[in-house]
């Protein structure tokens, strides 16, 4: 061997360790760069946990802030903070966040599925519905995808857009999410009441047709099928639809007992009224079949004494008080304070209540005007529940 290549494999052989010694070094300073970040990382984003399961949610976003700032790739960590900036109702920082996340480029799939979600949630917190509804549309064949049609559904019935409302139903039975009859029959329902408030009857009647084809046992149709009979004069047929209603949906008798009445008496059929219902009153005494009673029984010496008999089954103060209307007192001169008092601590009970949310009114309600849920009104007023 010669000179120069003994000189050269001593060069190699010392600059081994020398490599060796500079990597160690180098690979120690990476280590302690990263032992660093991820000590401070951690730090700002378990100090946010802690706020947060404290409730004090102000340091919970500043913390949360902070952790972002020391890692801006942490997908997670926007997640928390949006989710946070809607719940305190700070849309626009929320919708802002999530929309960052979905301009990433390196966002895996289901990072932008939900991240895409999200920020439909913040547009319908915000109320921002048109926005809500292009975000969520893009959610279709995803795995929010059902979330998003309910969603979607949510706001066309607030938009009382009735033909999306069922179109979105009928996706919603394909994919076997529940079953929409119902609440399909309530939009042609509404649909009728539009085209009759415009005085187009005959299309109304139609569309009170197909709810009642699609939902046979709903009471709605064939209610409003009813009023809108005796609306045309036609007292005869519209008696005849109400008739219908004991057969179909007993229980929904009390929301029409008194137009049944006024229908029979119109068209000379008031016994075959009367002997219904009493009937159904003996078997669910209630106080629209009662006050449908009397109205049938007006001038007979027992009209008022169906008030009396009431009181006798159940404790009521609002038959009370019609009872005491058409009574004569000792004191005449009591009788209009007391008669005055008693109505107005029964005007209360004659309300109806949502079973869902609890929400009172004095007309009865098919979709609740508080929590917009469908038939969460009982056909019994809350003295009766």
């Amino acid at each position: 061997m010669d000179s120069d290549a003994v000189i050269g494999l001593g060069w190699i052989l010392l600059g081994l360790p020398v490599a060796f010694i500079l990597g160690w070094f180098a690979s120690r300073f990476d280590l302690r760069q990263m032992r660093l970040e991820n000590r401070q990382a951690p730090k700002a984003y378990f100090r946010g946990l802690n706020f947060l399961l404290n409730e004090q949610q102000d340091q919970a976003i500043d913390a949360f802030i902070e952790a972002v700032q020391n890692d801006p790739d942490t997908s997670e960590l926007h997640f928390a903070l949006g989710n946070l900036f809607r719940r305190r109702g700070e849309y626009e920082r929320a919708v802002r966040v999530h929309q960052h996340l979905l301009g990433r480029g390196d966002l895996n799939r289901a990072d932008r599925e939900r991240a895409q979600h999200a920020l439909a949630l913040d547009y319908l917190k915000a109320g921002l519905l048109d926005r809500a509804e292009e975000a969520l549309r893009r959610l279709e064949g995803t795995p929010f995808e059902e979330q998003s049609r309910l969603a979607l559904l949510a706001i066309y019935e607030r938009s009382r857009d009735w033909e999306q409302a069922a179109a979105i139903t009928e996706r919603l039975t394909a994919s076997a999410q529940g079953d929409f009859t119902v609440r399909r029959a309530h939009y042609l329902c509404e649909q009728a009441a539009a085209r009759s408030a415009a005085g187009d009857l005959e299309a109304a009647v139609g569309l009170l047709e197909q709810a009642t084809a699609i939902a046979p046992g709903a009471p709605r149709p064939r209610i409003e099928r009813a009023v809108l009979e005796r609306r045309r004069g036609r007292d005869s047929e519209a008696f005849s639809a109400f008739m219908k209603i004991d057969e179909t949906a007993p229980l929904a008798l009390p929301l029409v007992a008194r137009a049944l009445a006024e229908s029979a008496l119109a068209c000379g059929r008031t016994e075959e009224a009367r002997a219904l219902l009493i009937a159904r009153y003996d078997a669910m005494p209630s106080l629209d079949l009662l006050d449908a009673i009397v109205l049938l029984e007006q001038g007979s010496a027992e009209a008022r004494e169906w008030y009396v008999r009431h009181l006798e089954r159940e404790p009521s103060l609002v038959a009370a008080s019609r009872w005491l209307a058409g009574e004569t007192l000792t004191h005449e001169n009591l009788h209009p304070p007391v008669q005055k008092a008693l109505d107005h601590a029964a005007k209360p009970l004659l309300r109806y209540r949502c079973a869902a949310c609890g929400f009172e009114a004095q007309q009865h309600f098919w979709q609740c005007p508080g929590c917009q849920t469908w038939d969460s009104y009982p056909a019994r007023r809350v003295e009766e529940l």
